[in-house]
């Protein structure tokens, strides 16, 4: 008979997410461990929403544009994983992944172009939000009505601390990166270290002071560690393979979804959580040369048996090339076309009653299935957005009679 799981790190929700020593919001080799998870044990592990609490179950959307991004991604850990040593690959096994049951609801937001933006944020520059309550397996929102889904429930961020040496090089390729870059002239396009708002967990000031100086932000995500990737069908029983770098492996976790498409093409997209989190550790020894992980690179995975269903035929597929909506030709630019493939949807479900933006969350958190369906010819990539047709409680189908419908609005923050 197996014994109950152990609560490996516990949060509190009525209290600021920088004050809680469990927790931390950069990736840095010296954040001090917060625990010990054992070589083949499974443990519970608790999570603040990837805000820390900054945006509220309401219908204003100012949170969203007035969030702080150098207070984001609070991520529970690093845990020392016991034999875990650099060159070994840990085994990541989701066992669940759950919101917490006093906290049934999340959100999904648009931050406004000064703010972070999104991938349509020259298109759309205003903050928009969508709260979707929770009713088992299935979310609705009162801000955009008329749908109702499954969640594909997973963890946004998923690693292990970089060494020294990796840290430096990460630092090195993204400033290098924000030095020569033309469009970093008009917006960010890399996050540098930045000592505001840092928190390095129980670490000393000391300690902080150097995790300010030298901490990676953990928005992007990395080759040598995964991070946040943001991956939809890293759901339950899915096994992640995480190369390890220092000793003791300094594992973290955080930013819980209920559910996200394919892209989360809003920088804040997916139905964001906080949850709960039940995980086995496995340590494979030697495991970065068994699985060819050369130089340290990078995670792989399983996925696992759950999987957002929708029966054949019923998903509307829209296609995208790298032409922009200016007419103006790009060479295989698989960005450009899937950019072009969301707003194909925009104009579609326009039809029906929705406002963009009530769209833009949409395509951001529902189940859609993005691909890239061809990269070889040349001008234009071709990219498809699969639509699943049945979370609409109205028929969307080619052919159908199209009702102009009262779908409501979904909060705006326009600028101040």
């Amino acid at each position: 008979m197996p014994g109950k799981i152990r609560t490996a790190l516990e949060v509190d929700l009525d209290k600021p997410a920088s004050e809680q020593p469990q927790l931390h919001n950069r990736w840095h080799p010296d954040v001090p461990f917060c625990g010990t998870i054992k070589d083949g044990e499974t443990v519970k592990i608790e999570c603040v929403d990837w805000t820390g609490g900054q945006i509220k179950n309401d219908d204003s959307a100012d949170d969203v544009r007035d969030i702080d991004l150098s207070r984001i991604h609070y991520l529970s850990g690093p845990f020392e994983i016991e034999g875990a040593e650099p060159g070994d690959v840990l085994l990541v096994e989701i066992m669940d992944v759950q919101p917490f049951q006093d906290h049934p609801w999340g959100f999904t937001g648009i931050f406004s172009k000064e703010n972070g933006g999104g991938f349509l944020d020259e298109i759309y520059p205003e903050a928009a939000k969508a709260i979707w309550d929770f009713e088992g397996i299935h979310c609705t929102s009162r801000h955009i009505p008329g749908v109702k889904f499954a969640g594909l429930i997973h963890p946004g961020i998923l690693g292990c601390a970089p060494s020294p040496e990796i840290l430096a090089e990460w630092n090195r390729r993204e400033q290098e990166l924000i030095d020569t870059h033309e469009l970093s002239k008009s917006r960010n396009v890399a996050l540098a270290p930045l000592p505001e708002s840092v928190h390095a967990g129980s670490g000393s000031d000391e300690i902080k002071e150097k995790v300010g100086r030298e901490g990676a932000r953990t928005v992007p995500g990395r080759p040598e560690h995964g991070g946040n990737c943001d991956i939809k069908n890293l759901s339950r029983g899915s096994k992640v393979y995480l190369p390890v770098h220092v000793k003791g492996a300094k594992f973290s976790v955080g930013d819980l979804h209920f559910s996200q498409g394919d892209g989360e093409i809003s920088f804040c997209g997916a139905i964001e959580i906080a949850g709960e989190i039940t995980i086995n550790f496995k340590v494979m020894k030697g495991g970065q040369k068994e699985l060819g992980m050369v130089n340290g690179k990078s995670p792989m995975y399983i996925p696992g048996p759950v999987e957002t269903q929708f029966g054949p035929g019923r998903y509307l597929y829209f296609e995208g090339f790298s032409v922009d909506e200016h007419g103006k030709q790009y060479y295989n630019d698989a960005t450009v076309a899937y950019r072009q493939t969301c707003l194909r949807v925009i104009e579609y479900l326009k039809r029906y009653g929705y406002s963009d933006y009530q769209i833009y969350l949409l395509l951001s958190c529902a189940p859609i299935q993005g691909h890239i369906a061809g990269i070889v010819d040349i001008p234009n990539a071709c990219t498809t957005i699969g639509l699943p047709v049945d979370i609409f409680n109205f028929d969307i189908m080619p052919g159908a009679e199209i009702k102009k419908l009262d779908l409501g609005s979904c909060p705006m923050a326009y600028k101040k």
